[in-house]
Protein backbone atom coordinates (compact mmCIF):
# COMPACT_ATOMS: atom_id res chain seq x y z
CA UNK A 1 0.00 0.00 0.00
CA UNK A 2 0.96 3.34 -1.12
CA UNK A 3 0.34 5.77 2.11
CA UNK A 4 0.64 10.19 1.31
CA UNK A 5 0.45 11.68 4.64
CA UNK A 6 0.02 15.69 5.45
CA UNK A 7 -1.41 17.82 7.73
CA UNK A 8 -2.10 21.28 8.77
CA UNK A 9 -0.06 21.59 12.15
CA UNK A 10 3.32 21.31 10.40
CA UNK A 11 6.08 19.29 9.40
CA UNK A 12 7.36 19.31 13.16
CA UNK A 13 3.94 18.50 14.75
CA UNK A 14 3.92 15.09 17.00
CA UNK A 15 0.47 14.15 15.82
CA UNK A 16 2.24 13.81 12.08
CA UNK A 17 5.43 11.67 13.11
CA UNK A 18 2.93 9.43 15.26
CA UNK A 19 0.63 9.04 12.13
CA UNK A 20 3.48 8.42 9.71
CA UNK A 21 5.29 5.84 12.49
CA UNK A 22 2.30 3.99 12.47
CA UNK A 23 1.21 3.96 9.00
CA UNK A 24 4.60 2.06 8.28
CA UNK A 25 3.94 -1.38 9.06
CA UNK A 26 0.89 -0.95 6.20
CA UNK A 27 2.96 -0.05 3.66
CA UNK A 28 5.34 2.81 1.42
CA UNK A 29 5.15 6.21 3.19
CA UNK A 30 5.53 9.67 2.02
CA UNK A 31 5.00 12.82 4.13
CA UNK A 32 4.29 16.78 3.04
CA UNK A 33 3.68 18.66 5.00
CA UNK A 34 3.99 22.82 5.79
CA UNK A 35 6.88 24.25 6.73
CA UNK A 36 4.77 26.11 9.68
CA UNK A 37 1.37 25.66 11.00
CA UNK A 38 -1.57 26.13 8.55
CA UNK A 39 -4.61 25.95 10.79
CA UNK A 40 -7.74 26.96 9.26
CA UNK A 41 -6.47 27.68 5.91
CA UNK A 42 -9.36 25.04 4.76
CA UNK A 43 -8.87 24.22 0.81
CA UNK A 44 -6.83 26.86 0.06
CA UNK A 45 -3.87 27.07 -2.46
CA UNK A 46 -0.78 29.13 -3.38
CA UNK A 47 -0.70 29.72 -7.50
CA UNK A 48 0.10 33.06 -7.18
CA UNK A 49 3.99 33.21 -5.86
CA UNK A 50 6.77 30.69 -5.77
CA UNK A 51 7.07 28.52 -2.44
CA UNK A 52 10.20 26.62 -1.03
CA UNK A 53 10.02 22.43 -0.71
CA UNK A 54 12.96 20.54 0.87
CA UNK A 55 13.60 16.93 1.54
CA UNK A 56 13.65 17.20 5.32
CA UNK A 57 14.95 14.19 7.82
CA UNK A 58 12.20 12.50 9.80
CA UNK A 59 12.34 9.49 12.39
CA UNK A 60 12.54 6.49 11.04
CA UNK A 61 14.16 7.15 7.72
CA UNK A 62 10.68 8.38 6.13
CA UNK A 63 10.96 10.04 2.94
CA UNK A 64 9.52 13.69 4.19
CA UNK A 65 8.78 17.29 2.30
CA UNK A 66 8.73 20.53 4.29
CA UNK A 67 6.45 22.61 1.83
CA UNK A 68 6.02 26.30 2.68
CA UNK A 69 2.63 26.38 1.67
CA UNK A 70 -0.97 25.01 2.50
CA UNK A 71 -1.95 21.72 3.79
CA UNK A 72 -4.09 21.43 0.10
CA UNK A 73 -0.92 22.45 -1.48
CA UNK A 74 0.87 19.71 0.47
CA UNK A 75 -1.63 17.41 -1.38
CA UNK A 76 -1.05 18.92 -4.39
CA UNK A 77 2.84 18.33 -4.27
CA UNK A 78 2.85 14.58 -2.99
CA UNK A 79 0.30 14.16 -6.39
CA UNK A 80 1.26 16.18 -8.73
CA UNK A 81 4.68 17.56 -7.76
CA UNK A 82 6.14 14.27 -7.18
CA UNK A 83 4.05 12.74 -9.83
CA UNK A 84 2.67 9.55 -7.91
CA UNK A 85 -0.58 7.74 -7.29
CA UNK A 86 -1.70 6.73 -3.71
CA UNK A 87 -3.88 3.68 -2.09
CA UNK A 88 -4.69 6.38 0.89
CA UNK A 89 -4.05 9.92 1.71
CA UNK A 90 -4.31 10.48 5.46
CA UNK A 91 -4.60 13.73 7.13
CA UNK A 92 -3.29 14.68 10.83
CA UNK A 93 -3.15 13.66 13.39
CA UNK A 94 -4.16 17.37 14.14
CA UNK A 95 -4.27 19.13 17.62
CA UNK A 96 -8.00 20.32 17.89
CA UNK A 97 -10.63 18.54 16.79
CA UNK A 98 -12.58 19.13 13.30
CA UNK A 99 -16.25 18.29 13.55
CA UNK A 100 -19.85 20.33 12.83
CA UNK A 101 -19.66 23.35 10.51
CA UNK A 102 -16.35 24.10 11.35
CA UNK A 103 -15.40 21.53 9.18
CA UNK A 104 -15.14 24.00 6.52
CA UNK A 105 -11.76 26.02 8.24
CA UNK A 106 -9.88 23.24 8.63
CA UNK A 107 -6.60 22.40 6.59
CA UNK A 108 -7.00 19.29 7.86
CA UNK A 109 -10.03 18.23 5.87
CA UNK A 110 -9.46 20.86 3.49
CA UNK A 111 -6.03 18.46 2.16
CA UNK A 112 -8.36 15.56 1.99
CA UNK A 113 -10.93 17.67 -0.49
CA UNK A 114 -7.71 18.59 -2.38
CA UNK A 115 -7.23 14.39 -2.64
CA UNK A 116 -10.61 13.42 -3.88
CA UNK A 117 -9.89 16.43 -6.02
CA UNK A 118 -7.11 14.49 -7.55
CA UNK A 119 -9.24 11.32 -7.98
CA UNK A 120 -7.48 9.52 -4.20
CA UNK A 121 -9.51 8.64 -1.35
CA UNK A 122 -8.15 10.44 1.91
CA UNK A 123 -8.97 9.74 5.93
CA UNK A 124 -8.63 13.13 7.96
CA UNK A 125 -7.90 12.39 11.79
CA UNK A 126 -8.13 14.61 14.71
CA UNK A 127 -8.13 14.74 18.70
CA UNK A 128 -8.61 17.46 21.22
CA UNK A 129 -6.49 19.55 22.24
CA UNK A 130 -6.47 18.34 25.72
CA UNK A 131 -6.12 14.80 24.34
CA UNK A 132 -2.71 12.38 24.18
CA UNK A 133 -1.89 11.01 21.02
CA UNK A 134 -4.19 7.94 20.29
CA UNK A 135 -1.74 4.58 21.29
CA UNK A 136 -1.10 2.31 18.33
CA UNK A 137 -4.39 -0.54 18.98
CA UNK A 138 -6.33 2.45 18.72
CA UNK A 139 -5.13 3.61 15.28
CA UNK A 140 -5.41 0.51 14.14
CA UNK A 141 -8.97 -0.40 15.29
CA UNK A 142 -9.64 2.17 13.18
CA UNK A 143 -8.40 1.01 10.23
CA UNK A 144 -9.84 -2.31 10.76
CA UNK A 145 -13.12 -0.95 11.27
CA UNK A 146 -12.50 0.82 7.65
CA UNK A 147 -11.32 -2.16 6.48
CA UNK A 148 -13.59 -4.76 7.14
CA UNK A 149 -16.32 -2.28 6.55
CA UNK A 150 -15.27 -1.74 3.28
CA UNK A 151 -16.03 1.44 4.10
CA UNK A 152 -13.83 3.64 1.24
CA UNK A 153 -16.36 1.56 -1.39
CA UNK A 154 -19.23 3.70 0.13
CA UNK A 155 -17.25 7.52 0.11
CA UNK A 156 -13.94 8.24 -0.98
CA UNK A 157 -13.02 10.91 2.54
CA UNK A 158 -13.85 10.38 6.11
CA UNK A 159 -13.58 12.79 8.61
CA UNK A 160 -12.27 10.78 12.02
CA UNK A 161 -12.56 12.41 14.88
CA UNK A 162 -10.79 10.37 17.97
CA UNK A 163 -11.83 10.68 21.95
CA UNK A 164 -9.30 9.80 24.41
CA UNK A 165 -10.15 6.08 25.43
CA UNK A 166 -12.68 5.53 22.96
CA UNK A 167 -16.19 3.56 24.10
CA UNK A 168 -16.24 2.57 20.22
CA UNK A 169 -16.86 3.51 16.96
CA UNK A 170 -19.39 5.56 15.06
CA UNK A 171 -20.72 6.56 11.64
CA UNK A 172 -21.91 10.16 11.95
CA UNK A 173 -22.92 13.57 10.07
CA UNK A 174 -22.06 16.62 10.82
CA UNK A 175 -23.62 18.26 13.97
CA UNK A 176 -24.62 21.44 15.50
CA UNK A 177 -22.28 24.38 15.79
CA UNK A 178 -19.44 23.36 18.24
CA UNK A 179 -17.62 26.57 18.93
CA UNK A 180 -19.33 30.63 18.98
CA UNK A 181 -16.05 32.87 17.74
CA UNK A 182 -15.71 36.42 19.03
CA UNK A 183 -13.39 39.52 18.68
CA UNK A 184 -11.41 40.80 20.67
CA UNK A 185 -9.71 44.36 20.37
CA UNK A 186 -6.39 43.98 21.24
CA UNK A 187 -3.49 47.32 21.42
CA UNK A 188 -4.19 49.90 18.28
CA UNK A 189 -5.62 48.72 15.35
CA UNK A 190 -5.69 45.01 15.95
CA UNK A 191 -7.85 42.25 16.86
CA UNK A 192 -7.77 38.41 17.79
CA UNK A 193 -10.58 35.94 17.23
CA UNK A 194 -11.32 33.50 20.01
CA UNK A 195 -14.07 30.84 20.09
CA UNK A 196 -15.47 28.40 23.07
CA UNK A 197 -17.80 25.50 23.27
CA UNK A 198 -21.50 25.65 23.33
CA UNK A 199 -23.64 23.74 24.50
CA UNK A 200 -25.03 21.49 21.77
CA UNK A 201 -29.13 21.43 20.74
CA UNK A 202 -29.53 17.67 19.98
CA UNK A 203 -27.72 16.33 22.82
CA UNK A 204 -28.80 12.76 22.59
CA UNK A 205 -28.55 11.92 19.28
CA UNK A 206 -25.18 10.15 18.90
CA UNK A 207 -25.62 9.86 14.73
CA UNK A 208 -23.86 13.65 15.20
CA UNK A 209 -20.45 13.99 15.44
CA UNK A 210 -20.16 15.95 18.27
CA UNK A 211 -22.86 14.14 20.43
CA UNK A 212 -20.81 10.87 19.49
CA UNK A 213 -17.95 12.08 20.33
CA UNK A 214 -18.57 13.86 23.18
CA UNK A 215 -20.05 10.24 24.39
CA UNK A 216 -16.64 8.74 23.95
CA UNK A 217 -16.65 7.22 20.40
CA UNK A 218 -14.59 8.04 17.52
CA UNK A 219 -17.34 9.47 14.92
CA UNK A 220 -16.38 8.79 11.39
CA UNK A 221 -18.05 11.18 8.98
CA UNK A 222 -18.20 10.25 5.10
CA UNK A 223 -17.68 13.43 2.92
CA UNK A 224 -18.20 15.13 -0.15
CA UNK A 225 -16.20 17.60 -2.42
CA UNK A 226 -19.60 18.31 -4.55
CA UNK A 227 -20.93 21.48 -3.20
CA UNK A 228 -24.22 21.70 -5.32
CA UNK A 229 -27.41 21.82 -3.23
CA UNK A 230 -28.70 18.46 -4.88
CA UNK A 231 -32.03 19.25 -3.62
CA UNK A 232 -32.60 22.55 -4.64
CA UNK A 233 -31.27 21.37 -7.92
CA UNK A 234 -33.76 18.27 -8.43
CA UNK A 235 -37.18 20.81 -7.17
CA UNK A 236 -35.66 23.63 -9.99
CA UNK A 237 -34.97 21.27 -12.63
CA UNK A 238 -38.63 19.71 -12.02
CA UNK A 239 -40.53 23.06 -11.70
CA UNK A 240 -38.54 25.14 -14.40
CA UNK A 241 -38.68 22.35 -17.37
CA UNK A 242 -42.61 21.96 -16.98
Amino acid sequence: MKILIVNDDGIEAQGLLHLALWARKHGEVTVCAPKYEQSGKSHAINFIEPFEIKRVDLAGGIEAYSVDSTPADCTRFGIIGLNRQYDIVLSGINWGVNMSGDIVYSGTVGAIFEAEHLSHKAIALSIAKETPLPPEPVLDSIFDYVQSNKLLDYSNLYNVNIPTAPRGIKITRQGDAYFKDEFFKLDGDFYMQRGHAIPETNKDDETYDTIAFEHGFVSVTPMTLERTNTEAFNKLVKEKTQ
